[in-house]
């Protein structure tokens, strides 16, 4: 049997990026019973990629009670529905076999991870405070992508002068931009910078200097994406909910690593059992942004462990 619902959790604080703001993560949980074990994932539902929480939950309602994994991979696209029924199969696989799923999936014993923790768009004062607050993370990312972008960096910068910092530009930059602003990140000490111009827009990447290393999100989703970013970026983005689960994401980490590409491993604003698939994803990434559940005011009943070695794989009675 398979059991979709939808949940809410509340934010600690108002999250915005260049798309709008919001004050909870809306989430579909996916519950699969068999033999009178259950096993669960969830998924967020992006509008970027046309999908709503009902649109979602309809394609999960759509497939066959005893369907597999494999099975999956082909009844439907990737996406934020196969990844949380991707998710609940593994799970259940796991406590039907009495193992772990990274014992499963024939990968070692997975171990915590440094993660980003994403600041929220806002002005250049309240980023600064905001970055002052979270100073002692080893890792910020910058949600940029608007005219101001310039003064909004400085102004973290002077927050957390010694804090590692990642931007995120959410399609929100054309190439002159850009380049323009290029010499600047690198002057501000910003690592990576992620997704500068819209997907399907981004032929200029591959004209133009790549000062720093540039990470495709948006434009990748699965291993199909990968010949259309040679020349154009030098790492990908690996999100569950764009691969359509763990299943896709591992096979995509390994297919760009064959390529040459770097990895980062992030995550849509959800809860403590949407990250901890993603965790044995990003064990050994470059960047992992796994901050979801740092960004609630409420979890699942075992969330994941976060402390200074960064995020921790799951324990079994969250997932796994």
């Amino acid at each position: 049997m398979i059991r979709v619902d939808a949940e809410s959790f509340r934010l600690a604080e108002v999250f915005t990026i260049s798309r709008g703001s919001r004050t909870e993560a809306k989430v579909l949980t996916v519950r699969i019973e068999r033999d009178g074990v259950v096993g669960w994932g969830e998924c967020v539902p992006y509008a970027r990629y046309d999908e709503t929480l009902e649109s979602v939950a309809g394609e999960i309602r759509g497939l066959p009670d005893g369907i597999d994994r494999v099975a999956l991979q082909a009844a439907l696209p990737a996406g934020a529905a196969r990844n949380a029924v991707d998710c609940a199969l593994w799970d259940l696989e796991a406590k039907r076999a009495g193992k772990r799923v990274w014992e499963l999936a024939g990968l070692r014993r997975p171990g915590p991870e440094i993660t980003c923790f994403t600041l929220s768009l806002d002005t250049p004062e309240k980023m600064q405070e905001a970055a002052a607050r979270h100073a002692h993370r080893p890792v910020l990312k910058i949600k940029l992508g608007t005219p101001d972008d310039m003064a909004r960096l400085e102004a973290v910068r002077r927050g957390a002068p010694d804090a590692r910092i990642v931007v995120d530009a959410n399609e929100g930059w054309t190439a002159e931009v850009y380049s323009e602003l290029a010499p600047h990140l690198l002057r501000l000490g910003v690592a990576m910078v992620e997704q500068p111009l819209p997907a399907g827009q981004d032929d200029l990447l591959g004209e133009i200097a790549r000062p720093l290393p540039v990470c495709a999100d948006e434009s990748c989703h699965d291993r199909a994406s990968l010949p259309e970013l040679k020349g154009k970026y030098d790492m990908v983005n690996i999100k569950l909910d764009k691969t359509g689960g763990l299943t896709e994401a591992l096979a995509l980490r390994d297919a760009a690593r064959a390529e040459g590409y770097q990895v980062m491993v992030g995550c849509m604003v959800g809860t403590s059992l949407a990250m901890a698939p993603a965790v044995l994803v990003a064990q050994g990434a470059e960047v992992t942004d796994l901050d979801g559940p740092l960004l609630l005011a409420e979890d699942r009943d075992v969330p994941l462990a976060f402390d200074e070695r960064g995020v921790h794989p799951s324990e079994p009675g969250l997932w796994g």
